[in-house]
C-alpha cells in the first residue's frame, strides 16, 4: 500500500514539473456499454508551483466517487508534498498525502 501511494505521489510531482504554470484544463468524458453509462468530469490548474486536480466519476450502476487533491513543489528545497481526499459511492473518505525530496 505505502508503495503505491509513493508511486502516485511521484507520477503526481513529475506531472507538477512538467506543466507549466497557470495552465488549466478540463475534462468530460462519457463511455456507454451493454452494462450502462460511465462519465467523468475532472478539472485543473497550475500555478505558483501548486498544481490541482478535481475529477467526479459516476459509474454504470450511478454510484458517484470524487477525488480533489493538490501538489506544490518547492524548487530551492528540492521537495513537492502533496495530498488528496477521496469520497466513495457510499460516503466513505480516503485522506493520503506525501513528501518526495531529490
Amino acid at each position: 500500500m505505502m508503495k503505491q501511494i509513493a508511486t502516485g505521489l511521484l507520477a503526481a510531482t513529475v506531472t507538477v514539473i512538467a506543466v507549466s504554470e497557470a495552465n488549466a484544463w478540463n475534462r468530460n468524458r462519457t463511455v456507454t456499454t451493454n452494462r450502462g453509462t460511465h462519465s467523468l468530469s475532472a478539472s485543473g490548474s497550475c500555478a505558483n508551483n501548486t498544481c490541482t486536480r478535481n475529477a467526479t466519476r459516476t459509474g454504470v450502476y450511478g454510484g458517484t466517487a470524487t477525488r480533489s487533491g493538490s501538489v506544490t513543489c518547492d524548487p530551492a528545497s528540492n521537495s513537492c508534498s502533496g495530498s488528496r481526499t477521496t469520497t466513495g459511492p457510499n460516503g466513505g473518505t480516503i485522506y493520503r498525502e506525501g513528501e518526495v525530496h531529490w
